[in-house]
């Protein structure tokens, strides 16, 4: 497990402001694989996973949704045939918090753990 993966979600205030730019950025090389998008001027980490059946695809969707149980911070997930589409962002601060990167590191090792 990944230094970042390990660490806890943190509470946040409603209110709260997104993390910087150069925080996303320090965040970001911890995660290089994930995608930084902007959807309805959102900012959010995005990354697709391929597997070898849908068998798999939601096996590893149940797998990310306890994480995020556990954790209180839940994604977008989009599961197809084949390949899961998760997607991180903090509703309530309107773009990126450090727990979005904390649970894209964790997804990273949910998906290395299912396919090792």
């Amino acid at each position: 497990m990944t230094e970042l993966a390990q660490q806890k979600c943190q509470p946040y205030q409603s209110g709260s402001s997104p993390i910087t730019a150069e925080e996303i950025t320090a965040l970001q090389a911890k995660i290089p694989d994930w995608n930084l998008l902007e959807y309805e001027g959102i900012p959010r980490l995005q990354k697709l996973y391929k597997f070898a059946n849908f068998q798999g695809a939601i096996a590893f969707t149940n797998a990310v949704g306890e994480a995020a149980e556990k954790e209180g911070h839940h994604p977008a997930l989009l599961t197809e045939w084949g390949k899961v589409t998760v997607s991180w962002w903090t509703h309530d601060v309107g773009g990126l918090h450090q727990n979005d990167f904390i649970m894209a590191a964790r997804t990273d090792d949910i998906y290395r753990q299912q396919n090792a």
